[in-house]
């Protein structure tokens, strides 16, 4: 019994003294001292929308369990989520301001009610609203290479771009850049501190000066008469602009092109020298326009059908080539993206030499019946892709300096999918459309004109106001192709002069005269 009560006493008197070690180790903070979490993931600065929505506070824990681990923000719990041995938070949103991350780890172990809580917390700054950006209205120039003054105002921008190039701000936000020359779908950009960013995409627009000029084939160019006479016209002040072919409709690029694939299909005839005929007639202060026949094109569509590329062509239903009044193998598709890039870097380079236009023909399909037509690759209706084509060129023939336009069928005003010319859809991406309304390609009766042909001038007034309604909001100019030759009836001055006084009565005072011998009244421009 003695032995007894001493053990006990004794292990009471063990048990105290250990008590009062470890409450003492407690409150001295010597051995029951933990480190802070440690609260990573939030950058230096301000946090803008991008970076809030990205955003990734992770509170590490050295290993021990994060389960039991408490966080709030601004003194309101959120939920986080375990990732190995930290507590990750992602706040997606948060209202602009100061706010106050804070985590808690409570104590744990067989002896936790002796050792304190973790705890560890960040102050962090959010700021979502974007800079002001107010783009002023470009002036309207003649040329896309006209240089452009860019000027406008921000509030709470650090930095303005346009299209990656800095701009000076003014201690106001006021800016003003010199292009060099007319933006086409630049974008302008207001950053401030936090990364947040406004923008605007701005394009100028180009005024079409009028337009008073006559076609010239490269063989014609290439002709000292024919050359000579459109020359004389110009020193009598009667045309204003050529139309010199660049690509005709056998598919022959007039000049030598540096486009590999006019030299591979063989389409390069070096017929006229290009950038010697661009310096005489700027000389003379005579505008150039390059025309590009598109899709009507034997030859690449010849070469392409030899090489194996037969998704390249227009087909029958059977596989064959669409034969057609052009030609066994004339037009290649329309849909390929070949075939259109080929057309859209002879333009480019045209633009780059110094063409001040470029105009597209026979962007089109075959007229006839669809049901005997196959377009390899098309997934949408013809007219679609056509028009696709016209937005896919815009920006690279506007960036390399020329306006664009495209020749379209005088009935594509009221028949459209006849040959998949849709005038509102193309007008969307071109400067000016020049319908070709010749009085001898109207059939009797239409607009009302009993004779067309032998009726010049109602017929052209009232198609052409046609396709201004048509136009109408696009700021898309019209440019008509009139007639200067003869078929079934003979055409002369008066003639001439009559469908010239009939669009401007439309309100149209631009024009293109076409003559396939290039020989032209020229009395009645006078």
């Amino acid at each position: 019994m003695t032995k007894l009560r001493i053990s006990r006493r004794w292990l009471l008197a063990v048990l105290a003294i250990v008590v009062v070690i470890l409450t003492s180790v407690t409150v001295s903070g010597v051995t029951s001292e933990q480190p802070t979490l440690v609260v990573s993931g939030l950058p230096a600065g301000v946090i803008g929308a991008a970076g809030l929505s990205n955003l990734e506070i992770r509170v590490e824990t050295g290993g021990q369990d994060p389960s039991p681990m408490t966080v709030t923000v601004d003194g309101e719990p959120v939920r986080g989520s375990v990732v190995g041995s930290a507590m990750v938070y992602r706040p997606q949103q948060l209202d602009d301001g100061e706010h106050q991350f804070a985590a808690e780890l409570p104590a744990s172990g067989m002896f936790g009610f002796l050792k304190s809580s973790r705890t560890g917390s960040r102050t962090f700054t959010v700021d979502t609203t974007p800079p002001t950006l107010d783009v002023d209205k470009l002036p309207a120039a003649t040329s896309y290479r006209d240089g452009v003054t860019v000027t406008g105002q921000t509030e709470g921008a650090d930095r303005l771009t346009i299209d990656g190039e800095d701009v000076t701000l003014g201690q106001d936000g006021a800016f003003e850049a010199d292009l060099p020359s007319v933006p086409t779908d630049a974008t302008v950009v207001a950053t401030d501190a936090a990364g947040n960013e406004t923008s605007e995409t701005i394009s100028g627009s180009v005024t079409t000066p009028k337009i008073r000029a006559v076609h010239v084939t490269a063989h014609a160019w290439a002709h000292d008469g024919l050359r000579g006479d459109v020359l004389d016209m110009a020193r009598r002040g009667l045309i204003n602009a050529v139309q010199l072919d660049i690509k005709d409709e056998d598919g022959v690029v007039g000049y030598d092109s540096q486009v590999p694939l006019a030299k591979r299909s063989g389409a390069n005839a070096g017929i006229y020298d290009a950038r010697a005929a661009l310096k005489k007639l700027h000389r003379m202060d005579i505008r150039v326009v390059g025309r590009i026949v598109a899709f009507r094109d034997p030859t690449l569509a010849e070469w392409a059908w030899r090489q194996g590329h037969r998704d390249w062509v227009i087909q029958q239903p059977g596989g064959q080539p669409y034969a057609s009044k052009y030609g066994p193998v004339a037009f290649t598709n329309f849909a390929h993206e070949n075939v259109r890039q080929y057309n859209i870097d002879l333009a480019t380079e045209a633009a780059e030499l110094g063409f001040d236009g470029i105009m597209y023909d026979y962007i089109r399909r075959p007229d006839g019946d669809l049901a005997w037509m196959a377009f390899p690759g098309l997934e949408t209706k013809p007219h679609v892709s056509v028009a696709g084509f016209l937005r896919e060129s815009r920006e690279p023939v506007r960036s390399a300096g020329a306006h664009q336009s495209a020749a379209v069928f005088g009935i594509a005003a009221t028949r459209p999918h006849e040959i998949a010319q849709d005038i509102p859809m193309m007008a969307e991406h071109v400067d000016y459309l020049a319908p070709m309304v010749y009085p001898s390609h109207w059939n009797t009766g239409e607009y009302d004109v009993a004779n067309p042909n032998s009726q010049p001038y109602p017929i052209v007034r009232r198609s052409l106001r046609d396709f201004k309604r048509q136009v109408r909001g696009t700021g898309t100019e019209i440019v008509p192709w009139l007639q200067d030759f003869s078929l079934g009836v003979t055409y002369g001055d008066a003639q001439v002069a009559a469908q010239i006084s009939g669009a401007a009565d439309a309100g149209v005072d631009s024009f293109f005269l076409w003559s396939p011998s290039v020989r032209y009244h020229s009395d009645a421009l006078r």
